[in-house]
């Protein structure tokens, strides 16, 4: 189990001082990735390999947004692998170790040469200790829009630009979810965040955001021009308290 401590920043905060679920995805992101380095499986032997991890979902479950100054403890571990799979946890506990966010993810391991997925190699096997998965509730990491559903609103485009590229040379996932989060109401606070990755977008793509409604459950499918998916990204929400 890898961990790091933290504490939250003003720049990682929204109106109401409270972390935002952008920079939860940011903390999570940053923890498996030290976890990568410190073991020597990080940035530098993956572009060796020619290998990339590429997120096929999120399913983040949230309890309690830390408020900011706020003293957490980050934490991931791999808890299984099946063929070119890899499943990882994620939580961010508070000072008491109370669980504050838990979080479930898919990853495939790509050969970037040959955009294949591909089986981890033995020394990527021994290197990731794997542990017993989290308790929480595990939902299918598909996110189903019935094909006869229309969207509730088509929303203008959006151009891919530098700053939304990651070290794999396309969109990082953390980006998706910031455009998605842009159409929430600001009345509603997200409980649950669930995340299907299906096409990767690159620079200077165009990224067509459409909101689907189903009762406390928000859908933003962001499409390419030609209508295929690169994302969709599904809000559970509950009100905010005044």
């Amino acid at each position: 189990m890898y961990t790091f401590p933290s504490r939250v920043r003003y720049s990682e905060i929204d109106s109401e001082s409270k972390l935002t679920i952008a920079a939860l995805l940011d903390f999570f992101q940053d923890c498996s990735s030290f976890h990568s380095e410190d073991i020597g499986l990080g940035i530098a032997y993956l572009k060796e390999q020619n290998l990339g991890w590429v997120l096929n979902s999120w399913q983040i479950e949230i309890d309690r947004y830390p408020d900011f100054g706020e003293v957490v403890t980050i934490g991931t571990f791999p808890y299984h692998f099946k063929a070119f799979l890899g499943y990882r946890n994620f939580f961010l506990q508070d000072q008491e170790k109370r669980m504050l966010a838990k979080a479930n993810s898919i990853w495939t391991l790509m050969d970037l040469e040959k955009m294949t997925p591909v089986r981890p190699p033995q020394k990527m096997v021994d290197g990731y200790v794997l542990f017993d998965r989290l308790e929480m509730e595990y939902l299918d990491r598909k996110i189903i829009i019935p094909p006869e559903m229309e969207p509730e609103f088509v929303y203008e485009s959006i151009l891919v630009k530098a700053h939304h590229i990651d070290t794999n040379h396309h969109v990082n996932n953390g980006q998706y979810v910031r455009m998605a989060l842009e159409y929430l109401p600001k009345e509603e606070k997200v409980v649950r965040l669930r995340a299907e990755y299906k096409k990767s977008a690159m620079l200077h793509d165009t990224i067509i955001p459409k909101m689907f409604c189903n009762g406390d459950k928000r859908v933003v499918s962001l499409c390419s021009e030609s209508d295929e998916v690169y994302a969709n990204v599904e809000f559970k929400t509950v009100a905010r308290r005044e």
